[in-house]
């Protein structure tokens, strides 16, 4: 049951969602975050502390086979892989990636298959295995909430990584970084075990692209039950959320409303003025979204970005929403995937108040403004990121082109220019990218290391907002649990005098 002061204000609230159906809706919704920072480990801690545990879909098939190359240490990999139904195809990956006690650690992780408008059945098994593994983690043994985060952005991976989720029973599913109105019907045909296809973003498209996925590639002789997840549109607009929200094929069942603090990628600013004097992305009122206009939609739905406080958990519950979705504060837990030593450096700023988030306009190469952190050893650093020779060789964040003579490429503004201009970019758009594919791999103690001897260099993403941190250190100096940071952000929230 949820706390009666909870209950009194979301009765009074968001009248067309009964007493039954909000008894499934958490508080908190941990952050789906980066490349496996909101680990299967994270989640698993969350989940089983009664709130929404989320772990991330972002490149995940390159993070299941670095681990096996790292020698899956603790079994976990391969103790899920046991219990994929498609023994042939697990076996499969094992027997590609899995090393025995463990490449060397200045030795090259073996590529996966880049995504593509036609993957070979390979690489689509591949991604459905990794989301299956991921979620089976962190579903293992408990009957919390876990949900899978995925970026809009990635099309080529979306189909695939979904049903692979579905396979593992995932309770939710997030989506943000575009428009994700594909994915309703898409959970529905997945859900059937039905063939489905997305429409594909294509610059410069003269035709229709469609990326198809036919759940035959898993198992082929028996249709697998599954049952149909809650699905969370990551928004940070209400004018997105209404939209979304005018048919059946489009409605998600709630909401994530995303202010401009969050970590990682933001919306674009909507003022005349998307640049400050400082270099960095300004925003304004413009980016705010209402959320009286949210709330009259009449979906559940939470708030993100700056709500990191138990204070402000408690805003969000007056405000209609069924609560919060925290990143930052989860990203700084000792059960998260980020590096302890970045950690640890992050903290000792945090205590010093000397913790610089940049919001760069130009860093990513989605041309969305990215936020990260100046740190030393990372590409935050101007002159390491200028010694790195530029390569795209994970390709996540890569566009699909339609060339001149109808050919496509996949062209992404981290690569070397010469590459970049080849595949008909325009001239300066690889002007101050970084690799965040790489970057972030390189956070979770993941990096390439190149053939020259380079080893890949991180970059942080967190949010702007860092009270709820501050807060936390003053209870616990060295560092807090997931469940640590958890107690902290509810306890307001189940105060009845606070009304």
């Amino acid at each position: 049951m949820l706390p009666l002061a909870i209950e009194k204000v979301l009765a009074s609230t968001v009248p067309r969602i009964t007493l039954m159906e909000r008894e499934v809706y958490p508080r908190i919704i941990q952050g789906g975050m980066g490349i496996a920072i909101s680990s299967w480990k994270l989640a698993r801690e969350v989940a089983m502390a009664g709130e929404l545990g989320v772990v991330s879909g972002t490149s995940i098939d390159a993070v299941i086979t670095r681990r096996l190359q790292d020698g899956d240490l603790d079994g976990s990999v391969r103790r899920a892989l046991s219990h994929f139904p498609d023994q042939v195809i697990a076996d499969e990956v094992l027997k590609r990636f899995y090393v025995d006690g463990g490449i060397e650690p200045s030795a090259t992780y073996l590529p996966v298959p880049k995504l593509s408008l036609h993957p070979s059945d390979f690489a689509a098994q591949l991604l459905v295995v990794s989301n299956f593994v991921e979620v089976w983690l962190a579903k293992e043994n408990h009957d919390g909430l876990i949900g899978i985060n995925f970026l809009e952005k990635i099309q080529l991976a979306t189909p695939a990584s979904i049903y692979g989720a579905l396979l593992a029973d995932v309770d939710y599913i997030l989506m943000g970084a575009g428009i994700p109105s594909e994915i309703p019907r898409m959970i529905r045909d997945l859900v059937e075990n039905q063939k489905t296809d997305m429409p594909i973003s294509v610059e410069n498209a003269t035709q229709k692209y469609r990326l198809r996925f036919d759940p035959k590639l898993i198992s082929r002789s028996q249709p697998h039950q599954l049952k149909k997840p809650i699905f969370l549109a990551i928004v940070s607009s209400h004018i997105l959320a209404a939209y979304l929200n005018k048919d059946d094929a489009t409605r998600p069942d709630g909401f994530v409303i995303e202010g401009t603090s969050a970590g990682g990628h933001n919306a674009p600013p909507r003022g005349k003025t998307p640049i400050g004097q400082d270099g960095q992305s300004l925003f304004s009122e413009k980016d705010d979204a209402d959320i009286e206009k949210v709330k009259a939609i009449g979906l559940p739905f939470w708030l993100a970005g700056g709500y990191s406080t138990p204070e402000k958990v408690l805003e969000a519950i007056e405000a209609g929403a069924q609560g919060a979705q925290v990143g930052s504060l989860f990203a700084l837990s000792q059960e998260s995937g980020l590096l302890d030593s970045l950690r640890t450096e992050i903290l000792e700023k945090i205590k010093n108040d000397s913790l610089n988030v940049i919001t760069d306009p130009l860093g990513s190469p989605t041309s969305f403004p990215f936020k990260y952190i100046e740190l030393n050893q990372t590409i935050s650093d101007h002159e390491l990121f200028e010694e790195r020779r530029r390569l795209c060789d994970l390709g996540y964040l890569r566009t699909v082109v339609e060339k001149a003579d109808h050919r496509i490429a996949y062209r992404c503004a981290g690569e070397p220019e010469k590459t970049f201009l080849f595949k008909e970019g325009e001239p300066g758009g690889t002007h101050e990218k970084k690799c965040l594919c790489n970057a972030l791999m390189a956070n979770i103690g993941m990096p390439q290391h190149r053939i020259d001897g380079y080893e890949e260099l991180p970059l942080i993403t967190l949010g702007s907002d860092q009270k709820g941190e501050k807060e936390l250190l003053g209870q616990y100096p060295e560092g807090w649990s997931a469940r640590e940071a958890l107690g902290y952000l509810v306890k307001d929230s189940i105060k009845v005098n606070e009304f």
